[in-house]
């Protein structure tokens, strides 16, 4: 995936019992070949194609190694890293542990985030959505300060 080229929207898929989960066609071309899949924030996963991974990874290998927040959250980010491909009937298998994390059992939510893909349990989505949406103008009023 290019720089130009960003992931956007939402769709609903199913997990089957082997871990495996079909990618939204708009996203396949996106993702490339191989991408990584890891534990993100808010209990969901962090989908990266390997352009996107590979900035990631530069950024995080110049953080501090005597900070101890910087090591706690790069040894929580590298070690649920798998790197993943599509199959032929267009699914991804997802390893048991980010499973477990991000509890995905059946039903869940993949969405585009601009340079990502994420993957929710769609309840724990629904909640997020539930809590935020309260505050959504407000946080829109605060990212002003971002020259948004």
């Amino acid at each position: 995936m290019g720089t130009s080229s960003m992931f956007m929207g939402e769709y609903h898929h199913t997990i089957d019992i082997k871990g495996r989960m079909i990618v939204p066609s708009k996203f396949r071309e996106g993702l490339g070949e191989t991408f990584v899949v890891t534990r993100g924030l808010d209990q969901c996963l962090f989908v990266y194609p390997m352009s996107e991974w590979n900035i990631i990874e530069e950024k995080l290998k110049a953080l501090p190694l005597t900070k101890k927040d910087a090591r706690a959250f790069t040894r929580f980010f590298f070690s649920g890293a798998t790197e993943c491909e599509i199959d032929k009937q267009g699914r991804v298998n997802i390893a048991t542990p980010l499973l477990q994390y991000a509890k995905l059992e059946k039903e869940c939510v993949v969405i585009g985030v601009s340079n990502r893909i994420e993957l929710w349990s769609k309840s724990i989505w629904e909640s997020y959505v539930a809590e935020q949406e309260d505050s959504f103008e407000e946080i829109a009023e605060n990212m002003i300060d971002f020259d948004l």
